[in-house]
């Protein structure tokens, strides 16, 4: 008589076969039914519930930060001395660009300090140590279904040389294998990818730069005054498209290094697969974001020095309102999208080859509607053992997003929340009605996606750090609330023939930045200001650390519950097998 197991119908011998080879404590129920159903599938759907569940807080409290500045940027003494200033700032383009009054950007300004604010550094240290708390409570809850679902002590490498065995009673174990010149041509060409994926990110700030020079020379005025904000929503925009077409090469070419790599078995390739794809994902969504934090308006000179591009365009500017802004502006453009457009695609892309039409009242079914049992599964979509891998991919880069850069969208945990919320729905719709069914797989663990995730909780302390102290203006705003007077942050300097060539009668115009009238060197305010933010960075960095290191020492891995089941279980094996042993 055969029996089912996991969806695989075979002859009882095999699975006695397999029983005896696992040897484990963890056996699932071999009766005729299917009992132990547990596949990669519900762990799945496990962690994605648990991290919709701790998005909760995180967007509470991302919603308050958003609201206290909300509530106060009308009323910052900061804000009035710049919507009462009359200072005359200087052009932003070399070509139909006129001079400006600081005033000018009184509602912009306002916009920054919701989002640029005091609070947004508690938050920013908030969601560092949730992350950590994240991690750690999802390895206590995953501990406790596992051990319900008798896969604690699972092992997948085990399991395929078990089957393996099964299959081919003959069969040798492959044995263990390394090749350091494989590695290194590995290393080699990974490293070449980055530097495709990094001079994307280049070839996307020339964009920018081109976009915005042709909108200020253009014939509308809306485009000449908002020519930067414009050259960024395009270049955002221009972005996502990006990562959709490297997220389909990035894909092959994973592939391609993991057949190269030559692996010992699936578990292990998927692991390196895993970490390839990822890390390549990574560095095409986040560097023109790095780009935007930490090295725009930084390194575009000053009037009569701008650096340009091939001697002839100038570098962007950050937006009038700050750095932030710009940055804000991207990850939300960015997340939108990806959010929205991913999920309309995911569902309507499954959808079926052919639909169910009502005409005239009459509903006709097509011939794939009628189909039953598996003849229905086999019309479906196809699927493959990296399906599962898609779906993990794309919520641990939204949690790249919503912890990495928080600091300038604090609202990122809602929108994620948002998002998880139809998430759920549309990988279920899509997995039970769209898709085949999945092949059913044990496992005890999201296996290296936890890793990832580590890795991702400690990228997120540093990048947060040095977005509050480097990008933003909170600590100038510190300096110049507590140590120096009115306006002393904007800095004149004479520029005579620049404005000549323009065509102003204007001898003076100031620009952001700290340097001297006479000889344009950086002044004392810059370096005292410079020497600050390190020390910010610093500081924040090494107490959101210890309090993460506190939170992963407090919060054991597993609940005393499972450890005492667990106890329990060895106790009655040993028993177990002291008594055949005498028999």
């Amino acid at each position: 008589a055969g029996k089912v197991f996991f969806g695989v119908c075979a002859p009882e011998e095999i699975f006695a076969k397999y029983k005896y080879l696992l040897k484990v404590s963890d056996a699932c129920n071999w009766s005729g039914e299917q009992k132990c159903d547990l596949t990669k599938v519900a762990l799945y759907y496990l962690w994605l519930g648990w991290y919709t569940r701790m998005l909760v807080p995180a967007a509470v409290i991302g919603i308050v930060v958003f609201l206290y500045g909300l509530a106060f940027f009308n009323t910052s003494p900061l804000i009035h001395e710049v919507c009462d200033s009359n200072i005359t700032m200087c052009p932003r383009c070399d070509l139909r660009c006129s001079v400006w009054n600081l005033s000018d950007t009184c509602t912009n300004a306002k916009v920054s300090q919701l989002f640029d604010n005091e609070g947004t550094v508690a938050f920013a240290m908030f969601m560092a140590i949730w992350a950590t708390l994240f991690l750690e409570l999802w390895k206590r809850h995953r501990a406790l279904h596992v051990s319900k679902w008798n896969v604690f002590d699972w092992c997948e490498e085990e399991e395929e040389l078990i089957l393996e065995i099964v299959n081919n009673p003959q069969c040798k174990p492959k044995e263990f294998r390394h090749s350091y010149l494989r590695s290194i041509v590995v290393l080699l060409l990974v490293t070449l990818v980055l530097v495709v994926i990094i001079g994307l990110a280049h070839a996307l700030v020339i964009c920018r730069v081109l976009t915005a020079i042709l909108l200020s020379q253009s014939e509308w005025e809306f485009f000449r005054d908002h020519a930067t904000t414009i050259a960024m929503l395009s270049g955002a925009v221009l972005h996502y498209i990006t990562i959709q077409v490297m997220t389909r090469v990035n894909k092959i070419v994973a592939f391609k290094l993991c057949e190269f790599e030559k692996t010992r078995s699936f578990a292990a390739t998927e692991k390196r697969f895993t970490v390839k794809m990822f890390t390549f994902q990574f560095f095409t969504l986040f560097s023109s974001l790095f780009y935007v934090a930490f090295f725009l308006g930084r390194i575009n000179g000053y009037p009569g020095n701008y650096v340009r591009i091939a001697g002839k365009w100038r570098l962007e500017e950050c937006h009038p309102s700050g750095c932030l802004t710009d940055l804000f502006i991207q990850m939300a453009v960015i997340l939108v999208l990806k959010q929205t457009i991913n999920n309309i695609f995911e569902k309507c892309g499954n959808c079926y080859r052919k639909a169910c039409r009502e005409e005239e009242g009459n509903l006709n079914l097509c011939d794939l509607c009628k189909l039953r049992s598996w003849l229905d599964n086999y019309d479906l979509n196809d699927v493959n053992a990296f399906s599962l891998f898609n779906e993990f991919l794309e919520m641990v880069l939204q949690f790249s997003f919503t912890t990495i850069f928080v600091a300038a969208f604090p609202l990122a945990p809602l929108l994620a929340l948002i998002n998880n919320i139809f998430e759920i729905r549309l990988d279920a719709i899509k997995m039970v009605s769209l898709e085949r069914r999945l092949v059913p797989k044990k496992t005890n663990d999201i296996g290296v996606w936890t890793r990832i995730l580590e890795a991702v909780g400690v990228m997120a302390v540093i990048a947060n750090g040095l977005v509050i102290g480097i990008s933003s203006d909170f600590i100038p705003r510190l300096v110049y609330r507590y140590h120096y007077g009115p306006c002393a942050t904007s800095n004149s300097t004479k520029d005579f023939k620049h404005l000549i060539e323009i065509g102003y009668n204007i001898t003076q115009c100031s620009y952001k930045d700290y340097r001297n009238d006479e000889d344009q060197s950086l002044t004392s305010q810059f370096w005292l200001i410079l020497a600050l933010r390190f020390a910010f960075v610093i500081l924040f960095e090494h107490v959101v650390v210890m309090c993460k290191f506190i939170a992963a020492w407090f919060i054991p891995d597993s609940p005393i519950r499972v450890k005492n089941d667990r106890l329990d279980d060895k106790e009655a094996n040993a028993i177990y097998n002291s008594r055949c042993t005498e028999v």
